[in-house]
């Protein structure tokens, strides 16, 4: 006697369009859950993507997933949501902003209000065990608000204290609040040096680009590029040296950096001869190079 097909590997039907286990690709990561899941909370737009009868109107990608075009690391807390509507997050977690966006574009009103940030009577940060960023929320947040010099930048006294800076042209809309630091670009390379003493000195492509410095700033300046996989729950103030970029263009970072008001301070480079060709005079040298950039 032939034995009944397992729910969970159900063939969709006519009337019930979805199988019971749906694979997502969000934004290049790859999610496996139950049909169940992704309708539990009605009027959320993933509920309106997989209650619908014309599965032909979901966009797919080149294996057959169904394909949503977002942050797929925040993802993740979206579907934990989803599983029993509770938000759990890391200790100082770096991208509540984002992910508060995140609920926004997923028509999760009350993981929404979750994610707000709660302020006492005195506007102090409350006891909420998921609450912002220090950064995003400190206690001179108001007063820089309310300054709004055109000419000049002020004093980092008068700003809010040290190592922050209000830039000029700031009107009535808010002000463009910028922190001091430092960050540090490295990478490895190699270059051969014959018997003309001339290398290549042009800027080229590297294998990678590491970034180090404070976890805020790196973010700040290098936004999605920054890849975060390798340290992903380093608090915003805490400095690390994990970071790299997800580009191999040593113009592109500079660019970057020169774009967000960093300006270059020092550099400095080790090499050392890894190989000698038996034949020639021709020497490979290996080599590790640093650029330190700040900003005021």
């Amino acid at each position: 006697m032939a034995l009944a097909d397992n729910a969970g590997c159900a063939k969709p039907s006519e009337d019930f369009p979805f199988p019971e286990i749906i694979e997502l690709n969000v934004g290049g990561q790859v999610y496996i859950t139950r049909h169940p899941t992704l309708v539990s909370v009605p009027g959320s737009l993933l509920w309106e993507m997989f209650t619908q009868k014309n599965v032909r109107s979901l966009a797919r990608d080149s294996k057959g997933r169904f394909f949503v075009d977002r942050d797929g690391f925040l993802f993740r807390y979206i579907l934990d949501y989803m599983r029993d509507q509770q938000l759990v997050l890391p200790d100082h977690f770096p991208e509540r902003s984002r992910l508060q966006r995140e609920a926004e574009y997923f028509m999760l009103p009350e993981l929404v209000k979750m994610l707000a940030p709660k302020l006492s009577k005195q506007n102090s940060l409350g006891d909420d065990p998921c609450q912002s960023d220090p950064e995003e929320l400190s206690p001179n947040a108001d007063a820089t608000r309310n300054l709004t010099s055109a000419s000049a930048t002020l004093p980092s006294a008068v700003a809010g204290g040290p190592g922050v800076a209000v830039a000029a042209g700031a009107g009535a809309a808010g002000t463009d609040v910028r922190r001091a630091g430092f960050i540090t670009i490295g990478y490895r390379g190699s270059y051969t040096l014959g018997r003309d003493s001339q290398t290549d000195a042009k800027f080229r492509r590297v294998a990678r680009i590491m970034v180090c410095g404070k976890t805020s700033l790196a973010k700040e300046v290098f936004g999605d590029t920054l890849n975060e996989s390798r340290d992903p729950d380093r608090p915003p103030e805490r400095y690390t040296s994990r970071y790299y970029l997800k580009f191999t263009f040593l113009e592109q970072a500079f660019d970057k950096l020169a774009d967000a008001g960093f300006h270059m301070v020092a550099c400095n480079s080790t090499g050392t001869c890894a190989f000698a060709h038996d034949q020639t005079d021709d020497r490979i040298w290996t080599s590790y190079t640093e650029y330190v950039f700040y900003r005021e």
